[in-house]
């Protein structure tokens, strides 16, 4: 029998060489298509796509400089990397371009979810956009606690922001950071700085008392809060209005404007038993419609008043060399930790400390005693 016949196990015995139990089998034909013949035709050779040219410092410096997108876009790619060569590389060219950070005002937006962040940041962007300045979003989104990964679906949600050669939106996953604030964002904020943004807004994840970790990166914190939702004393519960500058109720507009003003009303009655986040600034509420613009040129005045004030006041400087100080403390907190379970000793004997405790064979203070004996000991 051939070889392109193919005769089943199954055919009865009697069966002779019947058609019916066999399965012909047509060779294909080779480098054509759909049957047609390959005479005279060229194979199709596959092409590997060429990997894109590492670029050196002085490359992403000048790009940053000079306003080029897709530099500016690599660049922070560049500082948001793990690998070391990378992350060596990035320190570099923040050196770099340090003499060119530092003249922005650094706005933290934060809300309960719903409360229209990205619509109120589109609104207010294209304001600030249409009056000349260059507005660089930050916008952070959650990181999943089962997949490691995130949306960064906040372009599509500042559609027409996106688009406008005045503003930069870049989303970040939040890598699980307290605060819901990505790990590189400060870095990022100084790129920006230095490709002539002179306005950022930093989008948190959501709100909750880890959210004024923010307040350690921001010049101005934003509260942003809807009417009606019972939000008023939730957020004085959680401790967020005490860390914010200016409390602001969006989605005033149509039917739920009396609504808006009320809920307006009683943050200012409570924000009088509050301590001000900033001194010699009696922290605001204000209403606003991201959906109609109205409240918007008074949210804008209210943060340049409030610039104005803390320049003039010294706080914008003592602030910002305090932030530069917590920074420090934090980048060595995160380099111990990295350290600390990068260690080979202590690698190989977590899980086995971790079970000790699990079944009460010691307490959970003489399993971080041990692991840190073992980290400690530079003969391991």
């Amino acid at each position: 029998m051939s070889e392109r016949v193919h005769r089943p196990e199954w055919v009865p015995e009697d069966a002779g060489e019947a058609e019916g139990f066999t399965t012909n089998i047509m060779a294909g034909v080779k480098t054509a298509h759909d049957g047609l013949s390959n005479q005279g035709s060229t194979p199709v050779e596959q092409k590997t796509p060429p990997r894109r040219r590492e670029l050196t410092v002085e490359e992403y410096v000048n790009g940053v400089r000079s306003g080029d997108r897709t530099l500016l876009a690599r660049a922070i790619t560049l500082v948001e990397s793990n690998a070391a060569k990378h992350q060596e590389m990035a320190q570099e060219m923040l050196t770099s371009l340090l003499p060119y950070t530092g003249g922005t005002v650094r706005v933290g937006i934060t809300g309960v979810p719903g409360a229209g962040k990205s619509s109120l940041i589109e609104t207010l962007g294209l304001f600030l956009c249409e009056r000349g300045h260059r507005l660089a979003v930050l916008a952070v989104d959650p990181s999943s606690n089962v997949t490691g990964g995130s949306i960064l679906g906040d372009k599509t949600r500042m559609e027409l922001l996106s688009r406008n050669k005045n503003a930069y939106i870049r989303p970040s996953p939040s890598g699980g950071v307290l605060g819901g604030v990505a790990r590189k964002s400060r870095e990022t904020m100084l790129v920006c700085e230095a490709a002539g943004f002179d306005v950022i807004f930093v989008e948190t994840v959501g709100v909750g008392q880890s959210e004024i970790t923010v307040r350690s990166m921001v010049d101005m914190f934003l509260l942003l809060q809807i009417a009606g939702a019972g939000d008023e004393l939730q957020g004085m519960k959680k401790g967020v209005m005490e860390c914010s500058d200016l409390i602001v109720v969006n989605k005033a507009d149509g039917d739920n404007i009396l609504r808006a003003n009320a809920a307006r009303a009683e943050y200012e009655r409570i924000l009088h038993y509050l301590h001000p986040s900033t001194e010699g600034w009696i922290t605001k509420a204000l209403t606003c419609s991201a959906l109609t613009g109205e409240g918007i040129e008074t949210l804008w005045n209210t943060i340049s008043r409030f610039h104005e004030t803390t320049l003039e006041s010294g706080v914008f400087r003592r602030r910002r060399e305090r932030q530069s100080i917590e920074w420090v403390h934090a980048m060595i907190e995160e380099q111990l930790k990295r350290d600390f379970f990068n260690h080979k000793s202590v690698r190989m004997n977590l899980p086995i400390v971790e079970r000790m405790v699990v079944t009460g064979q010691i307490s959970p203070t003489a399993a971080v005693l041990k692991l840190f004996k073992l980290f400690e000991d530079k003969d391991v």
